[in-house]
């Protein structure tokens, strides 16, 4: 038998959380609320399981093999498949809710209802119940149906339209922004109803579309176009109004110089042995440096020749402490830079035979109930047994009988 994995008593502790989602929003949401406390089940199809667990890179012994993806966002999760097609499979999941807090759904809009579990129904089997359903384009609206994945999200926002250089096709942001932006809202979605089922003992629906949270993370773009009527284009690694705020070749690579402000252009001048600068008439302001015109032939020039010749470390060395300049790193010299470790954010579990993953850990740091990243994932059904005596009240015999009916594997 299994241990349990049960987390140690965090800022969530207590809360039961059930885990229906599949590859990043969901699972990724529900981690976060595993890492601070919460005891997370993760509910798989073992006819279709959550298909993130064939996601590369693998941690691998001999034949068998898992997937570090599926542990990054999994860790600390107990494990139960439970086919919701089957007879009596709703019924399972009913028992499972009526101790649960929280339940967690990336499934598109009705298929929960199509399997007799959707909100209305939870709701009335407990009332507490904080229903989270992240989809593509919500729970609402005439494109809810859709299907959808993150670069979908990034298409619908605009975001898309807005990244790459100019006069060139538009590039997707490099991560799954969508699935991120919508996971992160989903967290403080969920973490308010909560608040709010436990002070009135009433439950809700959190609603939480991958389109409306990338849109909200297009910073200044809707107001940009509401006020001026002006639609934003992209503008490779520059910002669209802050000058200097972008990317500079150095002697070895690049680096990101944003000393825009008054007080931090002062400064670069006097770092760099060109105090004059600071107060030449036409770039002694910041209003007269963001001028495009004015920055390319004046300023940039300055600023590349600032750089050009020093390397990465000795940029960060003469001028990192004092104004916003900071080498961009590849990924491999961020997970064995010391300040990464000193930040706790490079976290490992062991897995065994299979090795050791190491994987990013928990940015939010607690100083009363520090979270608990380092945990490995679990396996297919891993915890079913414990898990339905435990939170469902089932004895063997009926874990036994759902077996032979196929609700469980």
């Amino acid at each position: 038998m299994t241990d349990l994995q049960l987390p140690p008593a965090g800022s969530l502790d207590g809360v039961v959380v059930l885990d229906l989602s599949r590859v990043l929003a969901g699972p990724y949401a529900a981690q976060m609320l595993g890492d601070l406390g919460a005891t997370v089940i993760k509910v798989e199809n073992p006819r279709d399981p959550d298909v993130s667990r064939g996601f590369p890179p693998y941690l691998t012994d001999g034949d068998e093999e898992f997937s570090a993806y599926y542990g990054q966002y999994n860790r600390g999760k107990l494990g139960v498949a439970l086919d919701l097609a089957a007879p009596e499979g709703p019924e399972v999941l009913k028992d499972l809710v009526r101790k649960a807090d929280i339940l967690i759904e990336n499934f598109r809009p009705g298929t929960m209802q199509k399997l007799g579990v959707g909100w209305e129904v939870l709701r009335e089997v407990n009332p507490k119940l904080v229903y989270t359903a992240i989809s593509g384009y919500g729970q609402t609206g005439s494109r809810s149906r859709r299907p959808a994945f993150d670069n979908t999200a990034q298409a619908a926002s605009g975001l898309w339209s807005m990244t790459g250089y100019e006069g060139q096709p538009p590039v997707r942001v490099g991560v799954t922004i969508g699935d991120l932006s919508a996971t992160l809202f989903a967290v403080v979605g969920t973490l308010a109803a909560l608040r709010h089922a436990e002070r009135t003992g009433e439950g809700q629906l959190v609603d939480v579309a991958q389109v409306d949270s990338t849109l909200a993370l297009t910073e200044t773009a809707v107001v940009d176009y509401t006020v001026t009527g002006n639609v934003p284009k992209p503008a490779g690694n520059a910002h669209a109004w802050v000058r200097p705020y972008e990317l500079f070749d150095c002697a070895d690579g690049q680096v990101f110089f944003g000393a825009y402000t008054d007080k931090l252009w002062r400064a670069s001048c006097d770092l760099f042995g060109s105090p004059e600068l600071a107060d030449d008439p036409e770039i002694d302001t910041m209003r007269k440096r963001f001028d495009p015109a004015v920055y390319e032939r004046r300023v940039k020039p300055v600023v590349a020749q600032w750089l050009a010749s020093r390397t990465k470390a000795e940029l960060e060395e003469l001028a990192g402490d004092v104004i916003p300049l900071t080498a961009i790193k590849n990924i491999g010299e961020v997970v064995d830079d010391p300040g990464t470790a000193e930040r706790d954010m490079i976290v490992t579990a062991d897995y065994g035979s299979l090795g050791e993953l190491r994987m990013f850990g928990q940015p939010i740091k607690l100083s009363a109930t520090p979270a608990n990243p380092a945990r490995r994932a679990n396996r297919m059904a891993e915890h079913a047994e414990q898990v339905l005596e435990q939170f469902a009240g089932y004895d063997a015999e009926r874990i036994a009988k759902l077996r032979e009916g196929g609700v469980l594997p």
